[in-house]
């Protein structure tokens, strides 16, 4: 059963500030000293602003379609967070390529050209059908960061995770709304799950291809590939991808919607574990 939104909730956007730059760029392999997980992670980050600039180009693409007030106030949340990760998200980019990550070519203005032109080149509900979708990848990865001990124990530079599990809260906050407003603009079953099966065969195959292109640009990398085998062995059979794909195919399920997942009992301890009153995120609210 699809869990509506309750009346009158929508998410906010909270202006935040996040400091990167007490990390020392000598030590790159940030997430356990693991250089393969290190990179998969500094790969998300990259591409998450210009990912997020496109979404919310593409819920303003169909605003004059959406009549719903309540619908309007949870678009312009999405819009404020969305907004707010790409900027903190460049923040920590500037950061990993400091260290030596190869990220810096995804957002460029080139990149950001060659986006607009494959936007220019789809209708209205075809992007924003690309969106739900990728926000349905966003939320799965997010519910499995949030809810695994597994995950949430491994070591790593503690500001880092700080940003990442902010953003997994708020996707979780925010999973619906462009689901919700591609239903509202006239959007149907099958452009919706028709952008996903494309999407679906897509991404083991640029999953690897990314990381591997990253990691033949590292000189360490190149010199230790019984050490990248390894490291990539326990990442694709770890937490983060067991089982991944399975989840991920839910969204192609006639009649699904996000809210079929239900994570509120989440989300209320991870609002209340960052933002409560002894939060452990209190202090970088601005």
């Amino acid at each position: 059963m699809t869990l509506a939104p309750v009346a009158g909730t929508y998410p906010k956007a909270r202006r935040i500030k996040f400091r990167f730059d007490q990390h020392d760029s000598n030590d790159k392999y940030f997430v356990d000293g693991d250089m393969v997980f290190s990179h998969f992670v500094a790969g998300l980050s990259g591409g998450f602003p210009p990912g997020e600039e496109s979404f919310i180009r593409s819920v303003r693409r169909v605003a004059d379609r959406i009549t719903d007030p309540l619908l309007k106030k949870r678009i312009a949340g999405f819009v404020g967070q969305e907004a707010t990760h790409g900027q903190e998200h460049r923040q920590l980019n500037r950061k990993l390529v400091e260290m030596g990550y190869p990220i810096e070519w995804i957002d460029t203005e080139q990149a950001h050209a060659r986006m607009l032109a494959i936007e220019e080149r789809f209708s209205a509900l075809v992007h924003l059908a690309a969106t739900a979708a990728a926000e349905h990848y966003t939320a799965v990865l997010a519910e499995r960061v949030l809810s695994s001990d597994e995950i949430q124990s491994i070591p790593a530079e503690p500001e880092f995770w700080n940003l990442l599990n902010w953003h997994a809260l708020e996707e979780l906050e925010h999973k619906s709304v462009a689901f919700d407003a591609f239903r509202a603009a006239g959007g149907t079953e099958g452009v919706r799950i028709g952008v996903m099966a494309g999407l679906y065969a897509f991404t083991l195959p640029f999953t690897f291809g990314s990381l591997a292109y990253a990691l033949v640009r590292d000189p360490v990398a190149r010199r230790q590939p019984v050490r990248v085998a390894r490291e990539a062995y326990d990442l694709f059979r770890g937490p983060i991808f067991r089982g991944l794909m399975v989840e991920l195919a839910k969204y192609m399920r006639p009649g699904f919607h996000p809210d079929d997942i239900d994570t509120t009992a989440l989300l209320k301890h991870w609002q209340t574990e960052l933002f409560g009153d002894d939060g452990v995120l209190v202090d970088h609210l601005k």
